[in-house]
């Protein structure tokens, strides 16, 4: 899932609340959701999708509150880079991630040589994802998906979202009882939404399913596809940390600025420790500050590759981070 909700999951679920009334979601669509349900259900069948797949999908479906909840309590992103990364990259998760390196090297080697994805970065993106798929999500994503599609804000997305499930439902990958995820529709191991799923999971034990909610190595090679599909650049890093001379241009700092390293190593950009630069790649890079005063980062076009995944700066710094971390 490459949408700004999935990086406001964990914020949004620190929030507890008072459950908010469905009559909202009616108000704002003006239709009752048994009507609205049934209009799901023919656009459905006209898609081709199979009446055993609706009727088992929508059985007993009611609109969740505590999805509506969630999604209108969203609050602002202020925690510092600092207290995200404590958490995102903690020494529990760094070193959970050696061990499930080595426990699935074989398996992590296959799929690398398969996509060109270095496997640091898939066991990095499935610890953050779901803690190594400790954390999915419980929510039914059928009924999350429903309800935000009739909850009218952003029903065409959701509605969308709600059919490609239904498609995946009726591929055999996985019945609706068992399609759990977050509350924005995530999901599995590797919180896909349904539309990256289609786009992206792959079946990699050959089984005739793909799993990304129970087997490990659908997961990590759906994960690997996608960054792949993205345009991950076989051997080359994500970026480095850096330090910054006095009185830089500050200018300068953001992605919308890329230049080479051998410039950014004429202005004075050093790594981490004072060492130089690998001048002669021909690498073009931008250089990031999470915290305007904070750490600084060069980094490559793969960095933006894990931004197509997630448009946070802080979620793709961390992914690069623990990447670094568990190898």
């Amino acid at each position: 899932m490459n949408e700004r909700l999935k990086a406001l999951v964990f914020y949004a679920a620190l929030f507890g609340a008072a459950v908010i009334s469905v009559g909202s979601s009616q108000a704002a669509t003006g239709e009752d959701f048994t009507d609205w349900l049934e209009g799901v259900r023919q656009e459905a069948s006209q898609a081709g999708i199979s009446s055993r797949a609706i009727e088992s999908a929508f059985a007993g479906l009611v609109p969740l509150p505590r999805v509506i909840e969630l999604d209108r309590r969203q609050p602002e992103v202020t925690r510092t880079f600092r207290s995200y990364l404590k958490r995102a990259v903690s020494d529990q998760r760094i070193n959970q991630g050696k061990r499930l390196f080595k426990a699935h090297g074989s398996l992590l080697e296959q799929i690398g040589a398969r996509y060109g994805v270095p496997p640091r970065y898939l066991i990095s993106l499935w610890g953050i994802e779901s803690n190594y798929g400790n954390f999915t999500g419980g929510f039914s994503v059928i009924g999350a998906l429903a309800t935000l599609a009739y909850d009218g804000r952003r029903s065409s997305f959701f509605r969308a979202e709600l059919l490609n499930a239904l498609k995946i439902i009726d591929q055999g990958h996985i019945d609706a009882g068992n399609m759990t995820g977050s509350w924005a529709g995530a999901m599995g191991q590797v919180q896909f939404m349904p539309s990256s799923f289609l786009s992206f999971a792959v079946d990699y034990n050959e089984d005739g399913r793909m799993d990304i909610w129970n087997n490990v190595s659908d997961a990590l090679a759906s994960a690997a596809n996608y960054l792949k599909g993205a345009g991950w650049v076989s051997g080359l890093k994500w970026g480095r940390e850096i330090t910054l001379p006095a009185g830089f241009d500050r200018a300068l700092v953001g992605l919308d600025v890329q230049r080479s390293i051998d410039e950014w190593a004429r202005l004075g950009v050093l790594r981490v420790g004072g060492g130089g630069l690998p001048t002669g790649t021909g690498i073009s890079a931008s250089i990031v500050q999470p915290d305007r005063s904070g750490r600084s980062f060069l980094v490559y076009d793969n960095f933006r590759v894990l931004l197509k995944w997630n448009r946070s700066v802080y979620f793709g710094l961390a992914v690069g981070l623990l990447a670094d971390s568990v190898q």
